[in-house]
């Protein structure tokens, strides 16, 4: 039996991940891709930014919506000492990204925005990460083996880097995975 609502559930986001966690909650769902540009104000503030971009990435299906559907859109980001780090665009990046996380504390913040034919309604989940002190070896070791060139803040918490290096979480693990898992789900029931 599933407990949520019978909406026609539609993810556009290419994440794997929050394919996966979607999946694992039990949805069935279809997979739409619009492709928007992902710049958004220089005003906006931590975690205004992936709201504003997960409501940006419904815009393409306003419209377009039936009765029935149910659009997910989320973003996540990196928030350390108010620099945000998104995905990382080469080695490079990714490099001065891990380097900057190491033997700090970060927050990871996902903005998830639902929206029917109706209505729309947007929250956001903030997890505060930290890492060990990263050796320049390891670093290298997992840019190369694991390329996280699609991911916020250059990792993933559920990679070697994630076992490895990550000595503290507090908040949702699935969050920093790039979807609220729990409470997306709890938002669907009210929503």
């Amino acid at each position: 039996m599933n407990w949520l609502p019978d909406y026609n559930y539609i993810l556009a986001s290419k994440s794997p991940r929050r394919q996966e966690l979607l999946r694992e909650l039990g949805i069935n769902f279809s997979v739409e891709i619009s492709d928007v540009d992902e710049s958004y104000p220089e005003s906006l503030y931590r975690e205004e930014i992936p709201v504003f971009l997960a409501e940006l990435k419904a815009k393409p299906f306003s419209g377009k919506l039936t009765e029935n559907d149910l659009l997910i859109t989320a973003d996540t980001i990196v928030w350390l000492k108010g620099e945000v780090f998104g995905k990382p665009t080469d080695k490079r990046e990714a490099i001065e990204i891990l380097q900057k996380l190491s033997d700090n504390e970060h927050q990871v913040i996902s903005g998830v925005c639902l929206t029917s034919a109706k209505k729309q309604k947007s929250f956001f989940s903030v997890s505060n990460v930290r890492f060990k002190i990263l050796s320049e070896s390891e670093i290298n070791f997992y840019i190369d083996e694991y390329k996280p060139y699609d991911k916020a803040g250059a990792y993933g918490i559920q990679e070697w880097i994630g076992y490895i290096g990550i000595t503290h979480i507090e908040g949702s693990f699935y969050n920093v995975m790039g979807l609220p898992i729990q409470q997306l789900y709890t938002e669907i029931l009210q929503f």
